[in-house]
């Protein structure tokens, strides 16, 4: 039986990119207030407001409160370590995170909540070049065989 390569490996990019996607979503519930106006897809830091239309989200939640001065230090950035599974996702699929990074900040610049625009745009990228990937493979393994035989 022939393995098709190119339905395996974009079946399970998507699985790893589902993955990720759900961990991240844990990740950002966990940090605090919602809605936040940033979101971390992995190290990826997404801007629901690229235009900063709406001010009045806040970016990160305050550990001060009103009127105090002084009162500890606060949280300014926000560093997420991904793990092995996304890191290999993401070297494994580079060209299609540059493609899905040139398109969401270009609609970002448009105004397009960049969320948005990653979760939808990415999954089909990510898709498309590991459906490349594979085809080259069975590509591969098909001349191998008639060349052999």
């Amino acid at each position: 039986m022939r393995a098709r390569w190119r339905f395996i490996l974009p079946v399970v990019a998507l699985i790893a990119f589902g993955a990720e996607s759900r961990s991240s979503l844990r990740t950002n519930r966990n940090l605090g207030t919602t809605p936040r106006r940033y979101y971390s897809w992995a190290s990826i830091q997404l801007d629901t407001d690229p235009l900063n239309k709406n001010p009045k989200v806040p970016s990160l939640p305050s550990p001060c409160k009103s009127g105090e001065e002084d009162c500890g230090w606060e949280l300014s950035d926000i560093w997420v370590d991904p793990g092995y599974l996304t890191q290999s996702l993401v070297v494994l699929a580079l060209p299609a995170f540059v493609l899905g990074a040139i398109s969401v900040s270009g609609l970002g610049h448009l105004g397009v909540n960049e969320v948005w625009s990653f979760m939808l745009l990415m999954p089909l990228f990510v898709f498309a070049w590991f459906y490349f990937v594979g085809w080259l493979l069975d590509r591969w393994v098909r001349k191998r065989r008639e060349r052999l035989a």
